[in-house]
């Protein structure tokens, strides 16, 4: 009897795993999208030519209130060469966009993978690496003594979340796009630029890691088994979530707030545990990644008017 309930609970983990790679590998899917979104939104997020001067692509020059640019004829010549802006003036202003939007996702990218060699993330560093050490060492020690029942309910609860926490974020970016409130489009070019520079982390991470699943394989969690991006280590889920809330609790760092987009990650990450997506040790370095990616983003973009928490790098 207790073989059956075995090999039963590992069919039954079997399948879930299947359809659980099935829906991540939407993610990366989905994820590439944000590129062309990162690489546009300054065409739909403006209102004016005016306001281009306070538009966070501009760099230097987004701490300026709107008041203080005056009317469009009051502009001159050195505010409108932000030193973000390599281009030809006499190029289309689309086409300036695009390459200011390039330019900053390939210093971001820059800042990001040198950010660990940093003397003061070293410390961080260290964290990270001996909890990820500890926690591949314990993995399969965790995933057994982990809750059964309807496994299928907790990968739900994760999905929901992601999917619930994304749909919130584009609507409170489009409401401020249409209203003209500067915070909340802030808030939503960050939150792209968070998701379009954790997608070009996360998938490096993915092809070199290529771990197995829990219950994939010989149940081990062997790395370098796939060459694809549908693969364990790091989480997705969790990494792109906490990237989103770690935006949106810095831009507003109301406790209401933050726990709300903090609240929605640990669903996510719960959930990819509890559901045999992922092992511990996946969540943890996705989530830590993520977080430090979100802030990252923020600190480097932010605009200090819009908020307290913002602290320019």
């Amino acid at each position: 009897m207790t073989q059956q309930h075995r090999r039963s609970r590992s069919d039954r983990t079997e399948d879930i795993c299947r359809c659980g790679r099935a829906r991540e590998a939407l993610v990366p899917v989905l994820t590439s999208a944000l590129v062309l979104a990162m690489i546009s939104y300054p065409a739909f997020s403006q209102t004016r030519p005016a306001l281009n001067a306070v538009h966070p692509l501009n760099g230097p020059l987004q701490a300026r209130n709107i008041e203080e640019l005056g009317s469009p004829d009051a502009n001159t010549p050195e505010d409108s060469a932000a030193p973000d802006n390599p281009t030809d003036p006499n190029q289309p202003e689309a086409q300036g966009l695009v390459h200011r939007g390039v330019i900053r996702i390939l210093r971001d990218q820059k800042e990001l993978y040198s950010a660990p060699f940093q003397r003061s993330n070293l410390k961080w560093d260290a964290i990270v690496l001996a909890g990820t050490g500890a926690l591949i060492a314990t993995d399969r020690r965790i995933e057994r003594h982990l809750p059964g029942g309807n496994v299928d309910i907790y990968t739900n609860v994760s999905n929901v979340a992601l999917g619930g926490t994304a749909a919130a974020l584009a609507l409170s970016w489009g409401y401020g796009i249409k209203t003209h409130n500067e915070h909340l489009k802030e808030m939503g070019s960050l939150e792209v630029e968070a998701l379009v520079n954790t997608f070009l982390v996360y998938t490096p991470m993915q092809f070199a890691a290529g771990r197995q699943r829990p219950g994939e394989g010989n149940g081990y969690g062997d790395f370098g088994r796939h060459h694809n991006v549908n693969t364990s280590f790091p989480a997705g889920h969790p990494m792109f979530t906490i990237a989103m809330a770690s935006v949106v609790a810095h831009e507003y760092p109301k406790p209401w707030v933050q726990a709300l987009a903090y609240g929605a990650a640990a669903a996510v990450m719960g959930g990819r545990l509890l559901g045999r997506d992922h092992w511990s040790s996946d969540v943890f370095v996705g989530s830590a990644l993520g977080y430090f990616i979100g802030s990252h983003i923020f600190h480097s973009h932010c605009n200090p008017k819009f908020s307290e928490a913002c602290h320019r790098q």
